[in-house]
């Protein structure tokens, strides 16, 4: 288990690395109010690696930095809006400072018993998961491009198939056994009723995306909540970020024709949520997502991948950040769920329409506030994780949770019905 750790936490060191490996004022700026500068998330990785695992998670207890920079890097203490305001270690300066605290992380980690490994993972899915925000930084930088992303697989036409998931109870959430890394919102396993649905099997395409533009629907009143009308006057709202008149898209420096047979991306819930009533539909909860998910009706017994227990690959899923977008639709026939919904792990995350609440029985992990803050605020969930998501990080039982006028993040979503 500690090789383990340690290769995961060198994969997403790479992987910040690379999406580092930019000049100085690239990485210093704050290319959108929304987001830290990159060289803010590069120092608050390694400033969090220390304070967990050389630290015990005590900031009184002496680090590497001078107590006025390491609290710099606290993320509650300094809003985004913020940072780039900061003293902020320079770039050699804080790489320099990361590559210290790993050596003494990874010396630590030879003595370190495999049952006091969880707070090692939570690291490696800290790292992760701001590399997912940097992609999103990079995505709203203006200027030439400086990644180039990686072929996918090409998809299949599916048309607008849904699957039947059949009422009853399965195991929702997961325990330590089975998800040793599972973080505290994940927790614990335990047994629901859910009445039957049906799901759409694949997310919603960008071509279905522009038939509803094209139908009014961001000028028709009767598709949108109150707030979410209110939230479309108010920001302007009448085609997903970074969509242009022209019927192009800005990608990572790039202008492109929209790819029709791609799942939308970079839409709000209130635009997924007037979409969805405007097909007649609705958004899944989280509850029936999960299930579609990961149960599967004939062992009666949770899947660790909605494919099986095999990890995830380049044939069943699109992860890692490496292709900079989601894949066609159809892409990925291997990685289907017992109830044969497709493109459920990667791609886009997936609005739901459940609040982002406790499960019973909820305990904080050792970051108590990762989750618990956050309990009952103004956030929807989200599922599946994205293209931009590191395969250590993203689980049928993984919750991520947003404001619901949140775009620059990679949502998109997929529609479900009553039975």
């Amino acid at each position: 288990m500690n090789e383990h750790v340690a290769r995961d936490l060198e994969r997403a060191r790479a992987r910040t690395l690379h999406l580092t490996d930019l000049d100085e004022p690239t990485l210093v700026a704050q290319h959108d109010p929304l987001m830290s500068p990159l060289i803010w998330d590069l120092a608050h990785i390694g400033q969090q690696e220390e304070l967990w695992l050389l630290r015990g998670g005590d900031p009184s207890r002496p680090g590497l930095l001078p107590p006025a920079v390491d609290s710099l890097y606290d993320a509650f203490k300094h809003v985004r809006a913020d940072r780039p305001g900061l003293p902020l270690l320079p770039p050699v300066e804080a790489r320099a400072f990361n590559i210290e605290v790993r050596a003494r992380v990874l010396d630590l980690l030879d003595r370190t018993p495999d049952d006091d490994l969880f707070t090692a993972g939570m690291v490696v899915q800290h790292e992760e998961q701001h590399d997912e925000t940097m992609y999103a930084t990079l995505q709203l930088r203006q200027g030439p491009p400086v990644m180039v992303g990686e072929a996918l697989p090409t998809g299949r036409r599916l048309g607008h198939e849904r699957a039947f998931v059949e009422g009853g109870e399965f195991v929702l959430g997961v325990d330590s056994a089975q998800e040793p890394f599972s973080l505290d919102n994940e927790r614990p396993a335990h047994a629901v009723d859910v009445a039957s649905f049906w799901i759409a099997r694949v997310p919603v395409s960008t071509r279905q995306w522009r038939d509803f533009i094209a139908d009014g629907g961001y000028q028709r009143r009767d598709l949108w909540s109150r707030r979410g009308w209110a939230h479309r006057v108010d920001a302007d709202l009448t085609r997903p970020m970074f969509w242009t008149d022209e019927g192009t898209r800005r990608r990572f420096g790039l202008e492109e024709d929209l790819p029709a047979d791609e799942p939308v991306q970079h839409v709000g819930y209130f635009e997924a949520e007037a979409f969805a009533t405007w097909s007649g539909a609705r958004l899944p909860t989280e509850v029936e997502w999960e299930k579609a998910c990961a149960w599967d009706p004939t062992t009666r017994a949770r899947r660790t991948w909605p494919w099986g227990s095999s990890a995830p690959t380049a044939t069943l899923a699109n992860l890692g950040g490496a292709a900079l977008r989601p894949a066609p639709i159809g892409a990925y026939p291997l990685g289907a769920s017992a109830y044969g919904v497709e493109q459920l792990i990667g791609d886009v995350w997936e609005w739901t329409s459940s609040d982002f609440t406790p499960w019973p029985g909820f305990t904080p992990m050792v970051y108590r506030d990762y989750s618990e803050p956050f309990f009952g605020g103004d956030y929807k969930v989200l599922r599946g994780g994205s293209w931009a998501v590191a395969p250590s990080t993203i689980r049928p039982s993984f919750r991520n949770w947003d404001h619901p006028i949140r775009r620059q993040i990679f949502t998109g979503l997929r529609l479900a019905w009553d039975a």
